[in-house]
């Protein structure tokens, strides 16, 4: 197979347990790239029950990324991810033209291969509002 200059993302997704994981570890090894996870539960610190976080094992048969690297005690949502998500895949690409991005999580799966509209920030006030 001769590569090219383009860039791929091999996208792995599907319900938990269905060996995702295996299957990214497999493919990041062939292809000697990372993996990014775009599974909305596994990027929380606190959340190990029902979230199929892999094993240090695993995380050590390949490079990951997204996991377990934030608190569910901070903000962060789907365009946060998009960003980080994409400078992230702009940094690995230039190591490998090939990288792996695996989860279930149907939004922040679209959030990278689709993209998002750009939304203005909003004022916090208006923010604490709404909740009241």
């Amino acid at each position: 197979m001769t590569l090219t200059n383009s860039n791929f993302l091999i996208t792995v997704i599907g319900p938990t347990a269905i060996g995702k994981t295996a299957l990214s570890i497999a493919l990041a090894q062939h292809f000697g790239c990372e993996i990014i996870s775009c599974d909305s539960r596994q990027f929380y610190k606190e959340m190990k029950i029902g979230t199929a976080v892999p094993t240090d094992e695993e995380l050590k048969a390949a490079p990951h990324h997204f996991i377990q690297n934030k608190s569910i005690f901070e903000s962060y949502s789907v365009g946060d991810f998009e960003r980080e998500a994409i400078l992230k895949l702009d940094e690995l690409f230039k190591k490998n033209n090939i990288q792996i991005m695996v989860g279930g999580s149907g939004l922040y799966v679209d959030a990278i291969l689709k993209g998002f509209d750009d939304f203005p920030d909003i004022d916090p006030k208006i923010r604490e509002q709404i909740k009241t």
